[in-house]
């Protein structure tokens, strides 16, 4: 079971091509002031993610799930 963290008002989310990004990520957001809320995991649907609030106290998600990416970097919805 995944862990439950609190969250109030909005989430906001960051893909990333691979999942050792999600590490990555967090890492350097901790090294910038931000707190970790929830260490990177995998996931119960396949994909590893995990959460830090910036120093706003905005929650961030950074998650690797297998999707495709245009050139430009944004995020293919198909």
């Amino acid at each position: 079971m995944e862990p439950r963290i609190s969250i109030t008002g909005i989430t906001l989310a960051h893909n990333v091509r691979e999942p050792h990004e999600v590490d990555a990520l967090l890492a350097l957001a901790a090294a910038a002031g931000a707190t970790v809320v929830k260490p990177a995991s995998a996931s119960s649907w396949g994909g590893y993610q995990g959460c830090f609030a910036d120093t706003d106290g905005y929650v961030w998600e950074v998650v690797w799930a297998a999707f495709d990416f245009n050139e430009d970097g944004s995020l293919r919805v198909t």
